[in-house]
């Protein structure tokens, strides 16, 4: 699903689990959204997920280095407590830009301050 928020084209992309069973479509719609013409970031609200497998994690490194690519901004937004930690153990909370929220997302997006 693609949103006009702060006056930029930004994907968000919601979902309620990410694991083995549903990471392929996640994958399809994230780089779908990703690569859509005109778009500059993508966030990934996380806050109805409360478990990620590895599968999961996958999908999200994947997405990462793909809009990376394309140089979009890619976050993780609204992240729980559980998922913050599978992150920070797997250090992937180093590599990730982690938001408190969509709208803080979306309100930096429009800083000159670059990412990638």
């Amino acid at each position: 699903m693609q949103t006009l928020l702060a006056e930029q084209p930004i994907a968000v992309l919601s979902l309620d689990q990410l694991n083995a069973a549903t990471a392929g479509q996640f994958q399809r719609q994230l780089s779908s959204a990703i690569s859509a013409p005109g778009v500059v970031g993508v966030a990934v609200d996380l806050a109805q997920v409360k478990f990620l497998d590895s599968a999961g994690l996958m999908a999200l490194v994947s997405g990462l280095k793909q809009a990376k690519s394309l140089n979009r901004r890619f976050s993780l937004c609204s992240v729980c407590p559980g998922v913050r930690m599978i992150l920070e153990l797997s250090q992937l909370d180093r590599v990730f830009e982690i938001c408190e929220n969509v709208e803080s997302f979306a309100a930096e997006n429009n800083a000159v301050k670059r990412y990638w």
